[in-house]
């Protein structure tokens, strides 16, 4: 994987001769993790796909807003972040489900799904990771999976750092309680 500093990708994009490189070097810095986030917000590899597109064609258009007040990584991310949980709301909505209804779809898509990874208990996880509201869903993904630390999540989700704390700590014990009925 190539390694570029936020000011030397920045540099490309701003360029007009090196713009293209540049867009084609983000997307390959971050588009698999990009797509992970999505992925385990949303289950499905369609939608995760979708919004990872999303995500990168809202940055394409709105890169001259990049402020640098963060790296790219988090601006990425929180575009990310935001489309999913934009997506699981569209979603509800679309179809009138209730939380169960949506949980249980989720769940069955993690079942069935030839292209999720892991082995039961990463299922059982996943399932499990399903009735926690999003938000929490969204901080534990992020600080389990993804190892960031609270402060890229605040920047990430623009939540407090001892609000996101909190968050963790009820997932994690939500998880354990949801994982020891199993």
């Amino acid at each position: 994987m190539i390694s570029l500093s936020d000011l030397e990708l920045l540099n490309l994009i701003q360029d007009p001769k090196s713009k293209e490189k540049g867009y084609r070097l983000l997307i390959e810095l971050y588009q698999k993790r990009v797509y992970g986030i999505a992925r385990k917000m949303v289950i499905d590899h369609e939608d995760a796909d979708d919004i990872t597109q999303i995500t990168f064609i809202k940055a394409f258009k709105n890169f001259q807003n990049f402020n640098g007040n963060s790296s790219i990584f988090t601006w990425l991310y929180r575009i990310a972040t935001n489309e999913s949980l934009n997506f699981l709301q569209k979603r509800k909505r679309r179809f009138f489900f209730s939380i169960e209804d949506h949980e249980e779809v989720l769940k069955k898509q993690i079942d069935t799904s030839p292209l999720l990874d892991g082995d039961e208990i990463e299922r059982k996880l996943q399932k499990a990771l399903l009735t926690l509201p999003e938000k929490q869903r969204l901080v534990f993904n992020l600080r389990f999976y993804e190892d960031l630390s609270y402060d890229e999540i605040s920047k990430i989700t623009d939540t407090s750092v001892g609000g996101l704390k909190a968050s963790y700590h009820h997932a994690v014990k939500k998880l354990e309680n949801e994982l020891k009925d199993k």
